[in-house]
């Protein structure tokens, strides 16, 4: 079992963060979430997840009008913007990722199957981001107020990749945070049959 320390890191006292200090995110950060992050599981080994690291300000300013008012300064202000998106054609890297069988047919003879795989995936994928993210330091700031047709037109025209939430990556300030909120008891969420 990890120390109870890495585990307050990585989600109990974890806070999203809504201010950001003036420190950039390294490059050599970037590589290695993503090396973290992959390894986490999906189905079938899919990983339908497709991840663009707006760190410019030419990105941020091709992001900002497709953001909603309440997330526009927080956004524009963090090293890091993370769009994270599913790609609809996933199943194209079946052969590659999963080669023990032609899982690739399991998503061409159904679309819906291949569509809710993606999106139920890529989430996935998205909170390993955020957790792999923390494990290296940094804070995240997961987001879902912003315009996902523009981010899609501006991002990922012509292509099978939609955007699902953005995640802003960096070293949070913590005069923007707000009271922790109430998190629901075991006993409200969940039962053991």
């Amino acid at each position: 079992m990890i120390d109870q320390a890495v585990i307050d890191t990585l989600l109990m006292t974890a806070r999203s963060q809504n201010k950001w200090k003036p420190v950039p995110v390294t490059h050599q950060q970037i590589h290695r979430i993503y090396e973290i992050l992959r390894h986490g599981p999906t189905s079938a080994n899919c990983s339908p997840a497709r991840f663009v690291f707006v760190t410019t300000p030419e990105g941020k300013e091709k992001l900002k009008p497709s953001l909603s008012s309440g997330n526009l300064e927080k956004t524009m202000a963090a090293p890091v913007t993370v769009i994270v998106a599913c790609d609809g054609a996933f199943f194209e890297k079946l052969p590659k990722l999963f080669p023990h069988t032609d899982a690739r047919a399991w998503f061409t003879s159904s679309p819906a199957l291949a569509e809710e795989t993606a999106f139920r995936n890529g989430t996935l994928q998205g909170a390993y981001l955020m957790i792999a993210a923390r494990m290296i330091g940094l804070d995240v700031g997961a987001m879902s107020g912003f315009d996902k047709a523009k981010v899609d037109e501006a991002f990922f025209a012509g292509t099978q990749v939609k955007s699902n939430f953005l995640c802003n990556l960096g070293y949070g300030d913590p005069a923007g945070l707000f009271g922790k909120l109430p998190r629901l008891s075991f006993d409200e969420a969940c039962e053991i049959v």
